[in-house]
Order: C-alpha cells, then structure tokens, then sequence
C-alpha cells in the first residue's frame, strides 16, 4: 500500500487530512530501514509485534488494516485487508470535503 499512501499523502498536502501508520514489523531497526527504503514521510508507530498496545486497542486481527477517522475522531469505515484504491479515495474525499465545511462553520 506503500506506493497509494504516499500519492494520498502528496494529493492531500494542505487539505484536512492526516494518514497515520502503525507498523508490526519484529525490530526497531528493520522498521526503520523500512522507513527510509519506502520513502515513508507520514508518522507512524512501531508496535514490534501484532499484540502492541494500538493494535489490541483497535482490535487488529488482519494485515492491512486501514481505518478512516473523520475530523471528530469518529471511526467511520474499516477495512481488513487493502481496500480497492477508487473506494478509499472516494471515502477519503468526501471526509476531507465534510471537515473542510467544519472549517468554515
């Protein structure tokens, strides 16, 4: 999902919109080698394993799995597994355009 994420993280530069990874991989120092390989410049969390803190919170049970959170912190979709591009940019574009109304309020 690398190569998506990071289109989403480029076409939404200045928008109200914040992609946040969470990452499992076994060691800090892979992770980070990760990091810089696939060029990832959103923030992201290392957890070490699939039983960190995060993922138990939010009940993680699959790889990948994406969350879309509005801007009142409501979780508003779920996928386990990569969802099809065209969907998520489409549910992402219409939270972004509901938050930016927000704004304006």
């Amino acid at each position: 999902m690398f190569p998506h994420e990071k289109t989403l993280v480029e076409r939404l530069e200045g928008e109200p919109f914040a992609l946040l990874g969470v990452n499992t991989d076994a060691t800090k120092e892979f992770y980070r080698e990760q990091v810089e390989e696939q060029e990832i410049t959103w923030r992201s969390s290392w957890q070490g394993s699939t039983t960190g803190p995060l993922c138990q919170e939010f009940r993680v049970t699959g790889y990948p799995t994406v969350f879309l959170i509005d801007h009142a912190g409501v979780i508003r979709n779920k996928w386990i597994g990569a969802p099809a591009k065209a969907d998520l940019d489409a549910a992402i574009d219409e939270l972004v355009a509901e938050a930016k109304k927000a704004q304006k309020k």
